[in-house]
């Protein structure tokens, strides 16, 4: 199959895209690391000019740096930029929150609890990938709520960029145990539709999850990263 044959598969490019960036969230591929583009599209079974669109992808999102001579590699980003990234992010979180509390119809509500649930059971069979996919999930239903067009724009660029931070935030469980009262409490605020608390609940799990890492480096994620790696197949849009 030539690559305008592949290019021409629905989601292929968004497919390998989910998958290298899952990885990276995942710590499979750490930063600085260096993706090398023949292995990566054997293992893959792409061509890779899909594999290259991909890493274009990556690159605007913040999560890899396309160097000369060096091709690709996994971005690192400094504590002090996982700061200043965290603190908009927060305050765009909280903006939304407050917003979703006045858009927001029952039906959007019980969704978003019903997501909750999900992820409270991932939590207490340890499930780390589908807890974090679900918590995703759960922040994005809220900025999307907001309905501000903007506001989703710029949460959607920065929340990519600070998608490792997040996943290794809760690898130790006390930290995981914190951020699941948070996420209770957050719920609580949204359900009674009370847009202060909620955008304050938000600021502050946001806060302890994010700062403290900013704050400390990696020195509460030392926990081994998931073992397992998902197929291609499996990153279906």
């Amino acid at each position: 199959m030539d690559d305008v044959d592949q290019l021409a598969r629905p989601g292929l490019v968004e497919k390998v895209a989910n998958y290298l960036r899952e990885h990276i969230v995942m710590d499979h591929f750490q930063p600085g690391q260096r993706l090398p583009e023949r292995s990566l599209a054997d293992e893959l079974q792409v061509s890779r000019t899909p594999l290259r669109e991909a890493l274009k992808i990556l690159a605007t999102e913040g999560l890899v740096e396309i160097l000369p001579n060096r091709g690709a590699v996994v971005a690192d980003v400094s504590p002090a930029d996982v700061k200043e990234k965290a603190y908009v992010l927060s305050v765009l979180e909280q903006a939304a929150a407050e917003l979703a509390c006045q858009l927001a119809t029952d039906q959007d509500i019980a969704e978003l609890q019903a997501l909750h649930y999900e992820m409270k059971a991932a939590y207490l069979r340890r499930d780390r990938q589908n807890y974090f996919r679900i918590n995703q999930e759960i922040h994005n239903r809220i900025v999307a709520l907001s309905g501000n067009a903007s506001l989703i724009e710029m949460h959607g660029y920065l929340n990519r960029q600070l998608y490792r931070v997040r996943y290794l935030s809760n690898q130790k469980s006390e930290k995981w145990t914190t951020a699941m009262t948070e996420h209770e409490a957050i719920m609580a605020a949204l359900e009674a539709r009370d847009a202060t608390r909620v955008g304050l609940e938000l600021r502050n799990h946001l806060g302890k999850t994010w700062f403290k890492y900013a704050n400390h480096g990696d020195e509460d994620t030392n926990a081994a990263p998931e073992q397992g790696k998902k197929t291609l197949e499996q990153h279906a849009p």
